[in-house]
């Protein structure tokens, strides 16, 4: 008998690709939507890489206690990805924090009460690096929620705080993937990733002049396949992985592989912070991004390569495939 996946967010950008690594792997995976009118377009994605024979959907709403212990009947496992994120900042900070971590609790609760081994959450590298200065940090950081760190930061945050509180004592195993900035190939449905759409304007002249960021970034089916090593490594119990590349890798550089590989709109222009800056007052995209402007943030990402036995994905590859797969 396969064992069974709850794989929440299933029809987003990362899900989807858990999804498929799961079932490539011989899991039987139950994966939720918050409408199962997504249910075909995501299953039809994921069976371009992997069988959807053990593949079933069920409805349920972060923010609705309806279905959850029902969906997680007969799991051994339980991955939790979906979390909202956008990098415009919400005109009010709760839109993202208040599902993130109540829709946290109510997963972490659920799998408890039906006797879930190990549940792993997807976290980020901004619950580590959000509202510090330039400098290497290892899976012990934590951002800083008093500073301006913006919604999305916060979010990932406090909802990964809320995980570990609600383990603390518990039998449940819990273990945490903190990615970077996830590029590579999409699956084909219709995804609402942030970096898909920052992919997008890149490659379609949207986006005029290059910002001063850079990050730790890692390939989508990379993330994937960590967080089934998470999933079932043994040492990985009560972990945090930091996926994301050791040195940050600039929009710069981005752009220049994109270029090099025939994507003439790209741009080759920096823009000045200070133009970052005054957009941001009306801009909201803009304003997501000022947190990250000019800052280095280095990671001590070897306990992912030892207990998680990673082989990254060159990023030129991930950006080049990512791009082939939007332009398509």
């Amino acid at each position: 008998m396969a064992e069974r996946v709850l794989l929440t967010g299933i029809s987003g950008y990362i899900g989807q690709h858990c999804g498929a690594e799961l079932l490539n792997q011989g899991f039987e995976v139950v994966g939720t939507v918050r409408s199962l009118s997504k249910a075909d377009a995501t299953r039809s994605a994921i069976a371009s890489v992997a069988p959807v024979e053990k593949l079933t959907f069920v409805e349920a709403d972060l923010l609705s206690d309806d279905g959850w212990d029902e969906a997680m009947a007969g799991c051994t496992y339980v991955m939790h990805v979906a979390s909202p994120f956008v990098l415009a900042e919400p005109k009010n900070e709760n839109e993202l924090i208040t599902p993130a971590v109540e829709g946290t609790r109510r997963v972490i609760s659920a799998a408890q009460r039906v006797g879930v081994r190990r549940l792993v959450l997807t976290s980020s590298t901004v619950a580590m690096i959000a509202g510090k200065p330039s400098g290497r940090y290892g899976p012990d950081a934590w951002s800083d929620t008093s500073a301006n760190i913006g919604a999305y930061a916060k979010s990932k945050t406090l909802a990964e705080r809320a995980a570990w509180d609600a383990v603390a004592g518990s039998e449940m195993e819990l273990t945490v993937v903190n990615p970077g900035a996830v590029f590579g190939p999409s699956l084909g449905a219709q995804v609402d990733g942030q970096s898909v759409a920052l992919m997008t304007d890149m490659i379609g002249g949207k986006m005029p002049m290059i910002p001063d960021v850079a990050m730790g970034m890692v390939d989508v089916r990379d993330v994937a396949r960590l967080h089934v090593t998470a999933m079932t490594a043994p040492a990985a119990a009560g972990q945090r992985f930091i996926a994301a590349t050791a040195e940050p890798v600039t929009m710069s550089y981005f752009a220049e592989v994109l270029r090099d590989a025939g994507y003439s709109k790209v741009p080759s222009r920096k823009a000045p912070n200070v133009a970052i800056k005054l957009m941001s007052i009306f801009d909201r995209q803009a304003k997501g991004m000022l947190p990250s402007l000019g800052k280095k943030a280095a990671f001590d990402n070897h306990a992912t390569f030892d207990t998680l036995d990673w082989q990254p994905t060159p990023m030129e590859t991930s950006i080049k495939e990512m791009a082939a797969s939007i332009s398509g």
